[in-house]
């Protein structure tokens, strides 16, 4: 019987997608990684007996060969590779240490992480990092690409990004490609409504660079937020 079949409240790909990935027991989680089950049995019931061979143990579920899950009727060799790689995969994640991310705690750090994407371009871009509460770096995002002279960023982008990734601070940066790193008019006022949107927000804009191939002017530096 597949999946489909089913009533929509026992679908694990409906449910995943409704009430999320925690909801889901291990054998719906293993359903969808099967899709199918067989003329007897749904994916979900089929999923249920092979874990109850293995006493409910995904540590001893991984020690089963393709060879030994294609004993179960409705299990061929493409879903028993499913199934061993995706615990391969479980497996290497747990080996792995969750990557640091950056912190930023003075202007020549943010600059650190921008000059890459700014400083040799012919057009101006706006781009912003994102940072938790303890100034980590959590997403960094180009925003806009203008023309020769200059790029205007849309606040309603920039704050609805910084509430996705749930950021509690913001360094905003463009680029001058004349190499000259005087703000402009239009830098202060766009600067100024973001502060005030983020004040709003309760998000923080802890600083705005204006980046050169070879410098940087840092608007909190100067005094300017």
């Amino acid at each position: 019987m597949s999946i489909k079949f089913l009533a929509e409240d026992d679908r694990p790909r409906e449910k995943f997608l409704s009430k999320g990935k925690s909801s889901l027991s291990d054998s719906e989680l293993l359903a969808i990684i099967m899709a199918s089950g067989n003329k007897e049995e749904t994916a979900v019931e089929l999923a249920r007996r092979i874990l109850a061979s293995v006493n409910n143990n995904w540590h001893q579920l991984s020690l089963l060969s393709v060879k030994d899950l294609t004993k179960f009727k409705g299990v061929g060799e493409v879903k028993a590779i499913s199934i061993t790689t995706a615990l391969e995969i479980g497996r290497r994640r747990a080996s792995q240490e969750v990557p640091e991310k950056a912190v930023i705690s003075k202007s020549y750090d943010a600059y650190q992480i921008l000059k890459n994407h700014l400083s040799d371009l012919r057009t101006e871009e706006f781009w912003a990092v994102f940072l938790n509460q303890s100034n980590r770096v959590i997403h960094i995002a180009q925003l806009t690409q203008g023309g020769i002279n200059q790029s205007i960023v849309d606040l309603r982008v920039l704050f609805k990004t910084a509430l996705e990734h749930f950021s509690t601070g913001i360094i905003i940066a463009h680029n001058h490609p004349s190499g000259n790193l005087k703000p402009s008019i239009e830098d202060i006022d766009i600067t100024q409504k973001i502060k005030e949107a983020g004040n709003t927000l309760n998000i923080q804009l802890l600083d705005h660079l204006i980046v050169t191939q070879n410098s940087y002017f840092s608007f909190s530096d100067e005094g300017l937020l």
